[in-house]
């Protein structure tokens, strides 16, 4: 009975910990939606895991626990796919930004030194 406080507890702790404002977070609403799904799915499940085992049944596996692990998969590559989409923008940003860089550095460079005129 105590594990399931200790797992409630560190359930509803993290979601609120990742619900916070990061500042730069796009689909914010959808975001704090499905994480409250989630802790509300995962509390259900600690508390009530005979459910879990009936919605696996329900869909045709056999064990609440490999419902549970084939979930945490398509979470995993779900997850692995938005980063790297993150990471690629990213990378994307930075190039830009150093070619703007580089480019108005380059201008700067000209404007400072008046070129040498033919005599």
């Amino acid at each position: 009975m105590w594990i399931q406080f200790l797992l409630i507890g560190g359930v509803v702790v993290l979601g609120l910990i990742m619900m916070r404002r990061s500042g730069a977070d796009s689909h914010l609403a959808i975001r704090r939606l499905l994480l409250l799904l989630f802790v509300v799915a995962a509390t259900l499940s600690i508390l009530f895991p005979q459910w879990l085992s009936w919605l696996a049944g329900l869909v045709g596996v056999g064990r609440g626990t490999d419902l549970l692990l084939y979930a945490l998969v398509m979470m995993f590559l779900v997850f692995v796919y938005s980063q790297y989409r993150r990471n690629v923008a990213l990378q994307r940003s930075i190039t830009l930004l150093a070619r703007r860089s580089a480019i108005s550095e380059a201008l700067a460079g000209e404007r400072a030194d008046p070129p040498e005129q033919d005599r």
